[in-house]
């Protein structure tokens, strides 16, 4: 592996300065304070060769009283710089990280459908996560190590230049050593943070898994196989982050040897001739405390090089996300209820990275008003179709018209408001039934209106032996509820979008007979006027549809009424004929 960085910290850093900017009066509050608080600290050491010249060797009685005075003040200044400056930034560092997180937030809510399709959901939810929280450390542990100690050294200098500027500059000669380290244990501290943060969201996505598949793993006892691909996954994490640990082990260390031997040349060369009586024993013992000092903000320096470069890895993780192209939306014209005329001319699609074609040269017209059907094989390009109408998905050949505008110069959101759109796989929030209901509303709603969209969906049907009815809640993902209490739902917040145009993808499938009886009732008043595509398995739901159009590796291989397919006795009649042998 490359030891070279993947990405310019400098540049990283540049653009992180710019969310401190917006709070920048707290920023400089709390650096401020930092800075009084290793001023006082230094200053008990410089306070140290008076108190031992004049106090103890000159033993001046109120100089020593002074002391004691000076001691009890020095520490009430220092608790309080110590507790404004780790609150301020605290309350930065959590500010800028909940910016962070809306904006990623905001950001994947605003991709595009393919781009779900290529990147896991649970390296997703650690960017949110994880990565966030890497930054919250960059922002708060490493400024406040790097203001405070940083000041530390230079009042620890200073003090040494006082008392003794010869001996001092010896510190300077081991200064460029010092910077070399940091700079190549950074690089590797970069590398490892950023294969730490692909672990950790392989870790949340093999977690996320086993919890939403915990019954099939049960039910094909997949708890050995979950259990070793979970090991895999974890000690690959503890692996990365040893690597980062061993890294910092072995900088920290050189880093004090390489400051010792500072302060071995400073000790030598007061055992020289006529060097050491030039100092009075006070300065004598500032010096060497000023010295002995000096070690603790190295180290601290050199261990919070570590987060910081966590910090930086993960703030080009967000950024790298943040970069991305949202989904496209140059479309200017605005609709507010669309009559549901479709035309598709020419369209072509190939899903991104597949060599194979899922549309091929489909040419369809959708009347205002009419019923289509889209049937067919698993894997035909029906749900593929359907996607494309409200753009989830973009095609570069090809055009879609509604009401003889191409859907690539409507605005996006006004689009997708034509449509109400019921899918096989039924999503559902946790939350309650009502609210469930309401998300389908385009404006806002009377519950008298979501009651009649339940009651259309026939969801009252089990809702009135609930005890707290419509408001039940469903719980994670409508555990709390059967498939086709899920299905009816979903059907009721179609019926209450009120759309010109209708989207059915297999929205009955997960119902059992008697559910889908009451469906179909509801199903068939919801679709008078309105422009309805049903994409279906089971022909029996769509016989009374306008127009069939059967599809087959893509293609239009026929297209008719549910009659003229029957009697053409090509690919819908066989299909109608299988399942009607099948019960």
């Amino acid at each position: 592996m490359s030891s070279t960085p993947t990405f310019d910290s400098k540049v990283v850093a540049k653009r992180l300065a710019g969310y401190f900017f917006e709070y920048k009066t707290a920023l400089f509050l709390a650096i401020f304070a930092l800075i009084v608080y290793a001023g006082v600290d230094a200053s008990l050491i410089y306070f140290s060769r008076d108190l031992i010249d004049n106090g103890i060797a000159g033993k001046d009685q109120d100089y020593l009283k002074l002391g004691a005075i000076y001691v009890i003040g020095v520490f009430v200044v220092r608790g309080i710089a110590s507790f404004i400056s780790t609150y301020l930034l605290a309350w930065v560092g959590n500010n800028i990280v909940m910016r962070m997180r809306q904006q990623l937030f905001n950001k994947m809510l605003g991709l595009p459908v393919s781009y779900f399709d290529t990147n896991s959901s649970g390296s997703l939810i650690s960017k949110i996560t994880y990565d966030t929280e890497q930054v919250s450390r960059a922002t708060t542990q490493v400024l406040i190590v790097i203001f405070r100690e940083g000041a530390t050294i230079a009042y620890l200098l200073a003090i040494m230049f006082y008392n003794s500027w010869q001996l001092s500059l010896i510190f300077f000669l081991v200064g460029p050593m010092i910077g070399m380290v940091i700079s190549v244990v950074s690089k590797r501290f970069r590398r490892i943070s950023k294969s730490i943060q692909g672990a950790m969201g392989k870790v949340t996505t093999s977690s996320e898994q086993m919890l939403k598949a915990h019954k099939v793993i049960l039910a094909f006892s997949g708890q050995e196989k979950e259990f070793e691909r979970f090991d895999k996954i974890n000690n690959s994490n503890r692996q990365q982050s040893m690597k980062l640990i061993a890294a910092s082990a072995s900088s920290t260390p050189i880093i004090q040897l390489i400051g010792s031997l500072a302060i071995a040349g400073v000790l030598y060369g007061l055992s020289l001739d006529g060097v050491i009586e030039s100092l009075s024993t006070g300065a004598f013992v500032a010096l060497v405390t000023a010295m002995g000092s000096l070690m603790r903000p190295l180290k601290q320096i050199s261990k919070v090089n570590v987060e910081l470069q966590r910090g930086l890895t993960a703030c080009n993780s967000v950024f790298e996300l943040l970069d991305k192209d949202g989904a496209v939306n140059d479309g200017m014209i605005k609709i507010e209820r669309s009559q549901g005329s479709l035309n598709i001319k020419n369209l072509d699609f190939s899903y991104q990275d597949s060599e194979k074609q899922a549309l091929k040269d489909i040419n369809l017209t959708i009347e205002a008003g009419s019923t289509v059907a889209l049937v067919g094989r698993s894997g035909s390009g029906k749900s593929t179709l359907a996607s494309l109408l409200t753009r989830f998905y973009e095609s570069p050949q090809g055009t879609i018209e509604l009401d003889n505008h191409a859907i690539n110069d409507i605005d996006i959101d006004s689009l997708r408001k034509q449509f109400a759109l019921v899918t096989q796989q039924v999503v559902l929030f946790d939350d309650s039934i009502y609210n469930n209901i309401a998300y389908g509303a385009t404006c806002e709603v009377t519950p008298e209106q979501v009651e009649a969209a339940a009651k259309a969906a026939n969801v009252t049907e089990f809702t009135d032996n609930l005890p707290e009815g419509l408001q039940s809640p469903v719980g994670e993902d409508g555990a709390n509820l059967s498939g086709g209490q899920r299905q009816r739902i979903a059907i009721a917040r179609a019926i209450l979008r009120n759309a010109p145009m209708l989207i059915l993808d297999e929205a009955t499938s997960a119902l059992d007979t008697e559910s889908e009886r009451l469906i179909q009732n509801a199903l068939q008043t919801l679709q008078q006027d309105r422009t309805s595509i049903i994409v279906a398995h089971r022909l029996s739901t769509i016989e009374s549809a306008d127009l069939i159009v059967v599809m087959d590796q893509g293609q239009i291989i026929e297209r008719g009424t549910h009659q003229e397919l029957i009697k053409k006795q090509g690919a819908y009649y066989q299909l109608h004929a299988m399942q009607q042998s099948q019960g």
